[in-house]
């Protein structure tokens, strides 16, 4: 009862009891305990397991998309699962080019993808031949779990924006981890909740916003998403096509209202490339 409640799931169970039959202990384990202790027992022993469920939950709630090491911390914390831990051993690389499509919308999910390195864009394509991007990717991010959350098709695409490496993990694997581990089903609800938000922001503001805004908007994602962390003015080379499908509005338009940015010391443009010059003007536009 407790790990269905949202409030409590995430806090360790510790089964202290007489019932000492390994039918018991099995039963206790399958109802979700994190240990599972027969009396007799010391306090040291008690001790030593609560001290040991507290620092793993601890660990569990530190790892959160943070790349294949953070995947690997996360799995090396439930020793007692058996055969998920074959996770590590079944995953598979794959690399893509620039403009590979990583899958398209209707395809048959294969797995929980996680970006290594690079960068990805998962859009929506519309039938006259016109895209939305709706996420912009950085190494870290997990995706493409919703339709196996789902048990249907992709609904989106997802589309090298540069040469990325990623990690694929089986279905049975991700499914086997989110049944025996309420944090890390939490964890992946959270993701899809940040997700979802995105979206209806973003619809949002195609309802709403001025093309000047929306883009203002998009440079300062791209920054958000992709700057290095260094003092230097953040430039980014990003296609105006993909940049126009981000802002939600057709190619021209996009290229004018850059123009427009340039002409107001906004920004600088070298080519494709692109430099924010005065982020907080872009961050306090209005129309």
């Amino acid at each position: 009862l407790l790990g269905k409640n949202e409030e409590t799931s995430s806090i360790p169970f510790i089964f202290l009891t007489a019932k000492a039959e390994r039918s018991d202990l099995r039963r206790g384990m399958e109802m979700g305990a994190d240990d599972y202790i027969t009396k007799p027992f010391d306090d040291i022993e008690l001790l030593n397991a609560v001290e040991s469920r507290l620092k793993k939950s601890e660990r569990i709630e530190q790892v959160i998309a943070a790349g294949r090491s953070g995947v690997n911390d996360l799995l090396s914390t439930f020793s007692d699962l058996g055969d998920i831990r074959k996770i590590s051993e079944r995953q598979h690389t794959r690399q893509f080019r620039k403009k590979d499509m990583l899958f398209s919308e209707g395809d048959t999910p294969i797995g929980l993808y996680l970006l290594e390195k690079g960068k990805v864009k998962v859009f929506k394509s519309h039938e006259l031949g016109k895209d939305l991007i709706t996420r912009l990717l950085q190494p870290g991010d997990f995706f493409g779990f919703l339709p196996l959350l789902e048990g249907t098709n992709h609904s989106s695409s997802a589309e090298a924006l540069d040469d990325v490496e990623v990690t694929i993990f089986p279905p049975d694997d991700f499914f086997a981890l989110l049944d025996r581990s309420p944090q890390v089903a939490r964890k992946f609800v959270q993701l899809l909740a940040g997700s979802m938000m995105e979206e209806q922001e973003k619809l949002l503001a195609l309802a709403y916003s001025s093309v000047r805004k929306r883009t203002a908007d998009a440079l300062l994602t791209l920054r958000e998403r992709y700057h290095d962390g260094s003092p230097n003015a953040f430039t980014m080379a990003v296609a105006r096509e993909d940049l126009a499908n981000i802002v939600g509005t057709a190619t021209e338009s996009l290229i004018r209202t850059l123009s427009d940015f340039r002409s107001e010391g906004l920004i600088q443009i070298n080519g494709s490339a692109i430099t924010l010059l005065n982020e907080d003007k872009l961050k306090t536009m209005k129309n």
